[in-house]
């Protein structure tokens, strides 16, 4: 996997040299996912890998989508990047409850862009994980988790100051227990915010 993983970044960093890209949009986006899909061994990636990849080679890219991640100017960048983890239940919980620091760090300081930057990646957050959960490549029993972490995150964008209180009763609840079972629960922090 991680072979190809770096075959096809490397597909991709090839087209940029090739190219001399400096600007990317979306006729440079299919031309790339054009060149992966012909080239052999290399699977279908999403243009949001294709995005990043670009935009960490230093390209320009002005193209945008539901799943892809927006510029994000610093000081913004370097606190908040990689922050958005949801493999499973814990790293989402522990996910949110980093990105909810920030949140508060940011509106105690009076910057609504920084905390606005907050809200887009819960946001996006919600959007990846219903992605996943409606998607029929993904495993039953890890869709339905997705769908579980795709409500936490659309309850903390209702309502981020009530979120822990109720994240505390839905790990409880009994619907919970029976889809992800008591370890789940067990092992899903329950500390206050800023302290897990």
């Amino acid at each position: 996997m991680a072979r190809d993983s770096q075959t096809r970044k490397q597909i991709i960093l090839d087209y940029c040299a090739e190219k001399q890209l400096k600007k990317a949009g979306a006729a440079e986006i299919r031309a790339i996912e054009e060149r992966l899909a012909q080239s052999s061994g290399a699977a279908k990636r999403s243009s949001s890998y294709i995005v990043q990849v670009l935009r960490d080679a230093g390209v320009k890219v002005e193209y945008s989508d539901r799943y892809g991640d927006a510029p994000m100017p610093e000081p913004y960048a370097s606190s908040l990047k990689g922050k958005l983890k949801f493999h499973d239940l814990a790293e989402a919980e522990s996910s949110i409850r980093e990105l909810d620091s920030a949140f508060r760090a940011y509106e105690r300081a009076g910057d609504r862009t920084g905390a606005a930057f907050v809200r887009s990646i819960l946001l996006k957050g919600r959007l990846r994980a219903e992605g996943l959960a409606g998607s029929a490549r993904v495993q039953p029993q890890k869709r339905r988790e997705k769908a579980e972490i795709a409500r936490w995150f659309a309850v903390w964008l209702q309502t981020p100051e009530l979120f822990f209180d109720w994240l505390e009763l839905r790990k409880r609840s009994t619907e919970f227990l029976c889809e992800f079972g008591a370890a789940q629960s067990a092992g899903v922090d329950d500390s206050p915010p800023g302290q897990g």
